[in-house]
């Protein structure tokens, strides 16, 4: 068995570049929901001429998907995943474009017909009205509620109901609606997610920045020296949320 010096080197210097969680396998696990939204998003992208996949990660998701359509453009502002993006997405035809993530969006009102995205950090939804078509739509897959909490709440403390609650579907559907869109489908699951040695939990937090704000090893090194003296006897166990949401432009 490695040790908790050994597994921290390892975590620390692995790339946490693009969205991909493949460095993860068989050190931790994440339930997926039941409807798929990979086979949802290349079902979709087969019945129209133009899409925008807001913050796209590394792309890999959209790069995933059988058929992209003849006007296909997705959004991301950090400079590393801009580039795996642009290798994954641009052979096929697909045009990146850098963004701050903050309004305005850089395209023309009415321009798709599709808007996507999975696991937005913010949903701009006046700006997601303003650039689909009428009768476009937008669909995507967000984080969901007090979301791995167990594992925030295990290095920050207990966190106030606002926080717990700040990507809750019902808001989600507020906003939609209040942007002008009629949510068409609303769905929410609650998924088990285990991580099985420290450097998981280490590589998790380094990637999903905003669950600890600011994470380092250095300053969460005795709680993470406890943790792992906790996964030495079995895996951590946290509830993952995920909801999925689809939202029209009247025609």
């Amino acid at each position: 068995m490695r040790t908790f010096d050994e597994l921290v080197e390892e975590a620390a210097a692995a790339s946490v570049d693009g969205w991909d969680f493949s460095w993860l396998d068989g050190r931790a696990s994440e339930q997926r929901p039941s409807w798929g939204y990979q086979r949802l998003l290349g079902e979709r992208l087969r019945t129209v001429g133009s899409v925008a996949d807001i913050q796209t990660g590394g792309g890999e998701v959209l790069a995933g998907v059988p058929v992209l359509p003849p006007l296909t453009v997705a959004t991301e502002s950090w400079p590393p995943n801009l580039a795996k993006a642009a290798a994954l997405l641009e052979p096929r035809g697909a045009t990146v474009v850098e963004d701050s993530d903050e309004p305005p969006l850089p395209f023309q009102d009415n321009t798709f017909e599709l808007v996507t995205s999975r696991h937005p950090v913010t949903v701009w939804w006046d700006e997601i009205a303003r650039v689909l078509k009428p009768g476009g739509s937008y669909l995507s897959q967000q984080v969901g509620p007090w979301s791995v909490f167990e594992l925030v709440e295990y290095f920050l403390g207990p966190q106030p109901p606002d926080v717990r609650n700040s990507r809750h579907p019902d808001r989600a559907r507020a906003a939609a609606e209040n942007a002008g869109l009629e949510v068409v489908d609303l769905r929410f699951e609650e998924l088990r997610t285990e991580f099985h040695d420290i450097g998981a939990v280490i590589y998790f937090l380094r990637k999903v920045i905003w669950m600890v704000p600011g994470f380092t090893v250095e300053e969460y090194l005795p709680r993470l020296r406890e943790l792992d003296g906790e996964l030495r006897n079995g895996p951590f166990v946290a509830t993952t949320t995920r909801f999925l949401i689809e939202a029209r432009k009247p025609a």
